[in-house]
């Protein structure tokens, strides 16, 4: 048994009348303009190339050899 039409209606109902329409259509906004901030930063996260942390990885492995490299002929003068 979970929760019904006539339920909800009435659940609806009580928060109407407790918190008129005025805060729970603030409050609507609210969530609203919560979600869409969301999604924005969603998509500003799939706009991002996902090919730069590849390249960053590269970059880190040949500064590595360059410095293993720059020890070993120190090591040997």
């Amino acid at each position: 048994m979970g929760i019904g039409w006539p339920q909800i209606l009435i659940i609806v109902v009580l928060l109407v009348l407790l918190f008129g329409r005025g805060k729970i259509s603030g409050l609507m906004g609210d969530v609203a303009q919560g979600i869409k901030s969301f999604k924005k930063g969603i998509a500003e996260d799939d706009d991002e190339p996902e090919d730069e942390a590849p390249k960053n990885l590269e970059k880190k492995s040949d500064t590595v050899v360059s410095e293993e490299k720059t020890e070993k002929s120190d090591s040997a003068s």
